[in-house]
Order: C-alpha cells, then structure tokens, then sequence
C-alpha cells in the first residue's frame, strides 16, 4: 500500500477543472454528541476539506436519512433549513447519515480537463477507450453522483459502520470512536457487487487549526486500505469510479461518461 503526500499549495495552483473536480461531503456540526442531542451537520460542496454549505433542498436529493444498527428513519426537513442534517438520533450508537445527490451533468469544453480529472483520480485506459469510441475532444458531457455518508456517534457511539448497498460506498471497518486505531483505520471500498481492488483512495486529514493534509492511498485485493489517522482531527475519504454510462438518466441526458464519487467522514476523538 502505497501514500503519496500532496502539498496543499501544489493542490489549489494545479487543479482546474470543472465543478465536477469538486469534492462533496457531510460535515457535522459535532462528530460525537449526547443523546439527547440532534444530529446536526452541512452538506458540503468544495475542494481540499473546505468548501460552501448546501441548504436543505429535497430536489437536490434521491437519499438523505440515518441509520442504526436495523433502523432506517428519513432526515426531514425546510426548504433552506441550515444546516442540512437537524435530526434526533435513534437511539445511543454509532450513526450512519447517508446523502445521494441527484444525477447532475458537466460538459468539458476541451479534452485538456476531462485528462486532469482522469489524472487526479488514476483512472487507467480512459484515453484509449475515449478514441476508441470515437468521442468528440470538445463538447462532450459527463453525468456525475455523490453518495456520501458520515459517522455521528451518540452516547457511548458503539456499533459498526455497514454497506448499505449504494452503487459506491466507502465502509468504515473499525469504528473511528470506540476502536483503537493506533495502527490506522480501515475502510473498504465497494462498487456495486463488488469490491475496488488496487484502486485509490483520497484521504483529507482536518487538524483542529483547519490544516488540511492530503494523501493518496490505495485499497488491496479485498478492496480495504489503511488510512493514517490521529487524535482530534478529523477526516474525509473520498473513492470515484468512472465508467460508461450506464441505462437510465446518464443515457438518456446524451452524456458519454459516467463517474460515481462516494465520500466518508469521520473524526478521532482525542
């Protein structure tokens, strides 16, 4: 497993790209809270951990609920509520707040930037399978989706993340607030039936000062990677996948890729 560390600096000059380069994230207001406490929390929209916070707006979404052990209950709100996720918790555990995005599309006016996208994320072959389908350099749309979840833990915050069957989905493998992950905290990376294998995943390490480190990582054959995490700071995973598109809005809106971004957020108490 390898860890590539990246300057922030580095990060802001070179990328470019469209919004669609952006990541997209659930911040909570506080990573572990009192049960008699609601969870609050931003849907985030920016770059390097840092970005503008996304009113609760129910067309913007296809998902957006908590979950508990065996419950499932819908996050509710105002149109324009701040933030997003104000909700009482379920019961004393570990939460998990999931958030799908509607389908929402970008087009690429050169080629040049749809590569520092394909670059970024270590997509391997896109290059030769864009001639090879004989796609316009110019002009050319791509549909994107974000599944994002977070990790709130409530009272004693025990319990387990679970794949909860999203087309990408990153899955906590220890619980960031109970566990002893001294050693580092393992994820897992799932696409569809599967798992991401040998594939990379992006890590943005928030220290209590707002520092923001980024490294790159990646999974092994099990889809699972070991991420660096210290006490008091808190934490983004992010996992994209891109593909043709598949039947269904991708198809019918004429774009000629498809990507699928999967996001977690978690902290390590101190």
């Amino acid at each position: 497993m390898r860890a590539i560390s990246l300057c922030l600096f580095f990060g802001l000059a070179a990328w470019t790209g469209p919004a669609i380069a952006h990541e997209f994230w659930i911040e909570p207001l506080d990573y572990q809270i009192d049960p008699d406490a609601n969870l609050e929390g931003h849907i985030v929209n920016g770059q390097h951990f840092a970005g503008t916070e996304i009113a609760y707006f129910p067309q913007r979404f296809s998902r957006f609920d908590v979950s508990l052990g065996g419950q499932t209950a819908a996050v509710t709100g105002r149109s324009g509520d701040r933030p997003a996720l104000n909700t009482a918790p379920l019961g004393e555990g570990l939460h998990i707040v999931t958030y799908v995005a509607i389908q929402s599309l970008v087009t690429y006016d050169d080629y040049a930037a749809f590569d520092r996208f394909v670059t970024h994320k270590d997509f391997q072959g896109i290059r030769a399978a864009h001639v090879a389908r004989a796609l316009p350099e110019t002009g050319f749309v791509e549909a994107y989706t974000r599944y994002v979840k977070s990790l709130i833990g409530v009272g004693n915050s025990a319990g387990d993340d679970s794949y909860l069957g999203l087309p990408i989905e990153i899955v906590a493998l220890d619980n960031p607030y109970t566990a002893d992950v001294s050693a580092g905290l393992r994820v897992q990376v799932h696409e569809g039936e599967g798992l991401r294998d040998y594939g990379q995943v992006e890590l943005f390490d928030k220290a209590p000062d707002g520092t923001v480190t980024i490294t790159l990582h990646r999974t092994d054959g099990n889809g699972i990677a070991l991420l660096p995490v210290i006490p008091g700071h808190s934490y983004l995973v992010d996992a994209v996948m891109l593909r043709e598109p598949a039947a269904g809005p991708a198809t019918e809106s004429g774009a000629v890729w498809e990507s699928l971004w999967a996001a977690l957020t978690f902290a390590i108490p101190e």
